[in-house]
């Protein structure tokens, strides 16, 4: 969980990231969106479940800052191994910046609310819900139909690493990321490197909270049956499977 005074400094780095980083006309669309709904900013969570990250109010901007941070760093470490980086800084820090744009929600509508279910809270950590008024659309699709609806451009790097940063979790991104011919392959690493990024600040986003708190998983004991068992089962199911159609020989069998 964050404290008041945490979202509001996330908040601040959050505008100041996109006020160094993004050049004109984009920066200043960016503000005017972002800060239009400073509320639903500030408070919208990360996920909706206590097993995923960041499931609290406060949790996206402290997760995209994170994902801004490890795009930066995993970059310089795949140019010292000796990647070709055919991107800019502003690409990289743009599609970082509003991967997760979707989670915001459209329309004045937040993409989560608290879940008013007591059972799925307890048993499942799902602290907030998909808001059923929002019709379906999956995260990155909203987020690049939010960029395109308030006519903020992209470059290409920019849209196939957005569309694809959830990586092969996501079934629809195997035509970008598996192919077999040299000219489709992917011309730049952008993308792979922020599906890097997500991925390590949503596994330390995940640590942060419950590393120290899981424990070792139950061992049950399980016992083989003995040769006897096994035969004595073995010759149930023979008969169960003779009786079919004999509803005297069934009733019978019921009753051992």
């Amino acid at each position: 969980m964050l404290t008041p005074e945490q979202i509001q400094a996330n908040l601040e780095k959050f505008y100041a990231i996109i006020e160094k980083y993004i050049s004109e006309p984009r920066a200043t669309k960016l503000l005017a969106l972002y800060q239009g709904q400073e509320d639903n900013l500030a408070f919208c969570p990360a996920s909706s479940r206590t097993a995923y990250h960041n499931a609290f109010p406060g949790g996206y901007v402290d997760h995209v800052i994170r994902v801004v941070e490890c795009a930066i760093k995993t970059t310089t470490l795949w140019s010292e191994m000796g990647a070709t980086i055919n991107f800019s800084m502003e690409e990289l820090v743009f599609s970082a910046l509003n991967h997760d744009l979707g989670k915001l929600g459209r329309d004045g509508k937040p993409a989560y609310i608290p879940n008013d279910s007591d059972w799925h809270v307890k048993n499942q950590g799902a602290v907030y819900k998909p808001n059923a008024e929002l019709p379906f659309i999956p995260i990155q699709d909203a987020s690049l139909f939010i960029l395109q609806s308030e006519g903020i451009p992209m470059t290409f790097n920019e849209f196939v690493a957005i569309k694809t940063h959830d990586g092969l979790y996501d079934d629809g991104n195997k035509a970008y990321l598996l192919s077999s011919q040299n000219d489709s392959k992917l011309r730049c690493s952008l993308p792979l490197i922020l599906h890097q990024a997500d991925e390590m600040a949503a596994r330390i986003e995940w640590e942060k909270v419950w590393i120290d708190k899981v424990g070792t998983p139950e061992k049950k004991e399980v016992k083989a049956a003995t040769p006897t068992q096994f035969k004595q089962k073995a010759e149930s199911a023979k008969l169960a499977n003779v009786a079919k159609g004999n509803p005297a020989l069934l009733n019978a069998l019921k009753g051992l």
